[in-house]
């Protein structure tokens, strides 16, 4: 069986102002052109479909569309709402979707109730001896909504949740045997190998750790990406499937061949500028043929197209608008920090003639003001005016004061006071 593992689609989701709908659905159809030409049998969304719990009718016609197109490639579908998502909204035809191939699994009524999917090539033949595949799609778990379906679940945390609905899921698959992958939401973390090593054990293929991105400017990005209000899951808890589908980290993440997160498939802030964005290709073979006596796996990198990349720079205005600087920034979203001691005139305008999806703009002057140990009395005390309205510009400036022709302006404003006092 062929499966495609994505998630974090986001509809919905902006860009710092920005929809990024548009480049989302240009992605997805890539996507499903993949799913057709590498025969695709199932495609599994690991939560956070939308964007927002109460998504718009718009966002509901993208979803539509975008499986609707993995449909006609052929593939069955299996999608879970991950903390983003709401769940009855997501969830509320999942009974009617269901008898269209297309698997919504919301409900924390059904989580060991999987989806039996048998595997079909091309000429419709199924996947000989092997049997059908037990897809366990969960939803994402919030501890006290999971206690309220299910009265035996004591827990408090999110790894406990995932811990006793694994436990229901192992008690199912005890029983039904054969080949089963699943889906999860969560914030994954290999928390033995942590103890053991000092450091985060989960890695990406270029070895670079998971972790919390900010953007340049000094804020979190437009919402927090990483980890959306979970608390940490033991990887350990993932245990037994011959393949785990995980979502909610962006960027490609792979704990060990069996349990991956795959990314989010656009670049959703300048923290993931330097991740890949694609999704897993998964083969499950015959059952017991892998070394560790479950099904044989296989796994490959599937690159999606990025529609509009994102860049950062860094330098003076003068720097960044100089002929021939940053030619593959023009068309990407960007993230400035301009260095100069003076933050220019109209310094945002100048930046998009050259850059029109400049988004973001920080001031970080090269030769910064060191802090005035001085009170504000001592500061003060004996100055005339016109010092203290340098001493300030040249303070908010990183040490340049006033030009000639503001020192001016300044003259005849104070002189204007003293004529209007001295008339009253």
């Amino acid at each position: 069986m062929r499966i495609l593992h994505t998630s974090d689609w986001h509809i919905g989701r902006t860009f710092h102002g920005h929809s990024t709908d548009q480049h989302l659905e240009l992605v997805l159809a890539a996507l499903a052109e993949s799913v057709r030409e590498l025969a695709v049998d199932v495609v599994v969304v690991a939560g956070d479909v939308f964007d927002h719990s109460a998504p718009k009718a718009d966002a509901f016609a993208l979803l539509n569309r975008a499986v609707g197109r993995l449909r006609e490639a052929g593939a069955v579908v299996v999608l879970t709402s991950g903390n983003h998502d709401g769940p009855a909204r997501l969830g509320h035809l999942a009974e009617f979707a269901a008898r269209g191939g297309v698997h919504v699994r919301t409900s924390l009524a059904s989580l060991a109730e999987p989806v039996m999917i048998d595997a079909a090539g091309a000429d419709g033949a199924t996947d000989g001896d092997a049997g059908p595949v037990a897809f366990y799609g969960l939803p994402y778990l919030h501890p006290a909504l999971l206690a309220a379906e299910h009265p035996e679940f004591t827990g408090t945390t999110h790894a406990e949740a995932l811990d006793f609905a694994m436990g229901l899921v192992r008690a199912d698959h005890e029983l039904r045997g054969g080949r089963w992958v699943v889906a999860a939401h969560c914030f994954a973390q290999n928390l033995a190998a942590d103890e053991d090593a000092g450091r985060d054990a989960r890695t990406s293929d270029a070895a670079e750790p998971v972790r919390e991105t900010r953007e340049d400017g000094g804020l979190t990005e437009e919402r927090d990406i990483t980890r959306g209000g979970l608390d940490l899951v033991p990887v350990s808890v993932f245990d037994g499937p011959d393949y785990v589908a995980l979502g909610h980290i962006h960027g490609r993440t792979t704990f060990s061949p069996r349990v991956r997160y795959s990314g989010a498939p656009l670049r959703f802030s300048f923290g993931e500028r330097d991740k890949p964005r694609g999704a897993w290709l998964v083969e499950l073979g015959e059952p017991g043929g892998g070394d560790d006596g479950r099904a044989a796996l296989t796994v490959e990198w599937l690159d999606l197209p990025v529609p509009r990349e994102v860049a950062r720079l860094r330098g003076t205005l003068a720097e960044l608008l100089a002929p021939g600087a940053h030619e593959d920034a023009r068309d990407a979203w960007v993230e400035v920090v301009l260095t100069d001691d003076v933050l220019p005139h109209e310094a945002m305008r100048s930046l998009r003639e050259r850059y029109p999806y400049a988004v973001t703009l920080a001031h970080r002057p090269t030769h910064a003001s060191r802090p005035e140990a001085r009170s504000y009395a001592e500061r003060v005390r004996g100055r005339s005016e016109t010092e203290l309205v340098e001493e300030f510009l040249a303070f908010v400036r990183g040490g340049a004061g006033s030009s000639a022709a503001e020192r001016e302006v300044l003259a005849e404003a104070i002189a204007l006071r003293d004529a209007t006092e001295a008339a009253r």
